[in-house]
């Protein structure tokens, strides 16, 4: 199996920023691509910013210019430093990465889930 924990969000006011982090842990036979993805209440997860283990990104246009996305492949850690918060950026934000566990035998790769962290931004 393949664990990922969240860290670094909290409370923050209009303008300010946060980074936070999340690291995979486990049988990790390879981790492929990486993301974050937020969910506010009464809306659908979406995705906010994705990295691939060769370092290519992507963003939702809601956050390009504010957020940006990195990562440590040697340690399985990404990270999304958050700038220029604003109201609407709150949400819980959960990591997700694409990964080969070492127990399937078949080395498939499959989709892994952070518990989420709280982002919350004041106006």
């Amino acid at each position: 199996q393949v664990h990922l924990v969240e860290s670094g969000g909290g409370l923050v006011q209009a303008g300010g920023s946060l980074r936070l982090s999340c690291a995979a842990s486990g049988s990790i036979f390879r981790v492929d691509a990486m993301g974050w993805y937020r969910q506010a209440p009464g809306n659908q997860r979406e995705l906010v910013a994705a990295i691939t283990s060769g370092g290519s990104t992507n963003y939702a246009d809601s956050v390009k210019g504010r957020f940006t996305i990195s990562r440590d492949n040697a340690k399985n850690i990404v990270y999304l430093q958050m700038n220029s918060l604003k109201p609407e950026d709150t949400a819980v934000y959960y990591c997700n990465a694409e990964a080969i566990s070492m127990t399937d035998k078949l080395y498939r790769a499959r989709d892994y889930w952070g518990q989420g962290t709280q982002v919350t931004v004041s106006s």
